[in-house]
């Protein structure tokens, strides 16, 4: 009997303790969990929003180290941190180029993963266009030649954007601005992944193949998306779409795949530049002109910026010098961290919540346009 009740003691006590180490190897993790977030919140100090969507909410801040401006990603920690966001740390952060927003770090805050990117004063490019109604030819091949720059750059990399728009290329604040290609969330790495079949990106600049939902070259579908952003820096409207009625999805969807479009009379361009669009919008990909070849069309050359030119000739291998200061093992970890939301008694928010924008989210095709497809 007294055995039994030792016994009883023993295991009680074990089980006691057992609990007691594990309460305080919890407390532990949170407390450095809390330190670190102390730590990278003191580096910066946040200025203003700079706006918000269905990842979260973007702020502007300064490194009190470097006094340089930074804008601050947050994505609420939990279920949000998906494979797309992932992806997106992964992919950016091996790029280097001065048409690409630069990956800086990851970090954590007790409610928020933060990615710290590059600041870019200029705002969108689609606001720019949106404020001038259309761009003349000249300007728009401006930022053509850079956005192909940083295009032909990222599949240089083995690496395929998949979501290349107006509201995915910023403007740094210069006179004469520098594009920067932002937002990798759909992007596809050649080295990790196969050829992409899934159907992502914005629909107004979706390639024919992707749409058809089978296995697709996303480096030629890119190019179908470089010719979009230039036929609407020209025009100030969407190719695709119907005049008379352009939210019908249907219609833009059935447009796109017979590549159905016109410039309008009233905008001047010039022959070079439609044919350099005609060779862009061929519904078979093995048809497409290529990125090398829009390199050497005699239209995107014209005035062709010097430091476009050294990159080239150069290939880019300046560019790998400055390397972000984190491992990809170390990025690994903060996101895997991140997955796990921390509880706390008292759970203060040293990031935003997460307030959504509607309508301007990138969201998978087949989720937001599944009723409008129609092909056999």
């Amino acid at each position: 009997m007294y055995v039994a009740w030792i016994g009883v003691i023993i295991i009680i006590s074990y089980q006691s303790l057992t609990n007691f180490v594990e309460e305080q190897q919890r407390f532990g993790l949170i407390f450095e969990a809390l330190v670190r977030v102390d730590m990278e919140e003191e580096r910066y100090e946040t200025l203003k929003e700079l706006g918000s969507g269905n990842f979260g909410v973007a702020r502007l801040a300064k490194d009190k180290k470097t006094e340089e401006l930074v804008a601050i990603k947050y994505i609420e920690r939990g279920k949000k941190i998906d494979a797309n966001v992932q992806r997106e740390i992964v992919n950016h952060r091996s790029l280097r180029h001065p048409n690409i927003i630069r990956f800086k770090e990851v970090f954590l805050t007790q409610t928020h993963l933060a990615i710290v990117l590059e600041y870019a004063a200029g705002g969108e490019l689609f606001d720019r266009i949106c404020n001038a109604g259309r761009l003349s030819e000249d300007e728009a091949r401006f930022f053509f030649q850079q956005l192909i720059s940083g295009v032909s750059y990222c599949h240089s990399m083995q690496i395929c954007h998949r979501d290349l728009k107006l509201e995915n290329t910023l403007l740094d604040g210069n006179p004469a601005p520098r594009l920067k290609i932002c937002d990798f969330g759909f992007s596809k790495s050649a080295l990790l992944h196969s050829q992409p079949k899934s159907t992502v990106g914005t629909p107004a600049y979706i390639a024919p193949e992707v749409l058809s939902r089978k296995e697709y070259d996303g480096k030629i579908a890119d190019v179908w998306s470089c010719g979009v952003t230039l036929y609407v820096m020209l025009v100030g409207a969407y190719p695709f779409e119907d005049p008379e009625d352009p939210k019908n999805f249907r219609k833009s969807i059935g447009r796109i795949m017979s590549v159905q479009y016109a410039i309008p009379d009233y905008v001047r361009v010039s022959k070079e530049c439609r044919h350099l669009i005609s060779s862009i919008f061929v519904a078979n990909p093995a048809k497409r002109i290529t990125m090398s070849e829009i390199k050497q069309h005699l239209w995107f050359r014209k005035n062709l910026p010097r430091e476009i030119i050294e990159a080239e000739r150069r290939g880019y291998e300046e560019t790998q010098k400055d390397q972000p200061s984190q491992s990809v093992e170390e990025i690994m970890q903060i996101i895997e961290e991140a997955r796990t939301k921390i509880q706390t008694s008292e759970q203060t928010s040293t990031g935003p919540s997460n307030v959504v924008r509607g309508g301007e989210a990138n969201e998978e095709v087949d989720d937001h346009f599944a009723k409008y497809l129609v092909l056999e």
